[in-house]
């Protein structure tokens, strides 16, 4: 008898965030997301990390806790909501592969969470590579004061701000100017 109450909280809370994403892509869409899909090799090490993202949009704030892999050949990522797993994303440098929770929306995509892993993680050096023509990306400053801007032509899309070095450590800030949401990256110290 405990335990319906139990996953009808959970029920109620999946659905919250399944409402809170859906509300989040409501909204006409800007123009189409960078698509920026570097090498997992590209990163320069392997790396092994737990994060806690907090995304902020439109007043709305969502919580998920990730645990991050990348290798030379893959990069790995489950994230998890409420105690459940909501999205597992696998990429070898060629395909994307996703698993995803049914009550997750479609809006939400494997593809853009990647960009903006890679655009938070990856050398800036491994990043303006691969950026098309039009794209740039800046970064200025050292250490805990270290802060990335992305540009189409002379406009800022993205800043991604870091509180300390190597960059999947501390927190992490990337405000997307055109999508204007704001994730924040809480790694667990090592």
């Amino acid at each position: 008898m405990n335990a319906r109450p139990t996953m009808a909280v959970k029920a109620v809370a999946m659905m919250s965030l399944v409402a809170a994403l859906a509300a989040c892509t409501s909204a006409p869409p800007p123009p189409a997301r960078l698509g920026l899909k570097l090498a997992p090799a590209a990163l320069g090490e392997s790396i092994s990390v737990q994060q806690h993202l907090k995304v902020e949009r439109a007043g709305r704030t969502d919580d998920m806790d990730v645990a991050l892999q990348v290798e030379p050949e893959a990069i790995d990522m489950v994230g998890l909501a409420f105690g459940q797993r909501v999205l597992t994303v696998h990429y070898d440098g060629k395909e994307v592969k996703e698993w995803r929770h049914v009550m997750l929306p479609r809006q939400v995509r494997a593809e853009d969470v990647l960009e903006d892993m890679q655009l938070t993680l990856w050398p800036v050096e491994a990043v303006a590579q691969a950026l098309p023509p039009g794209w740039r990306i800046a970064e200025e400053g050292r250490g805990k004061g270290l802060l990335r801007t992305l540009y189409l032509g002379d406009e800022p899309i993205m800043k991604i701000a870091y509180s300390g070095q190597p960059r999947w450590s501390g927190t992490v800030v990337l405000e997307n100017l055109r999508y204007k949401y704001r994730l924040t990256i809480q790694f667990a110290p090592e």
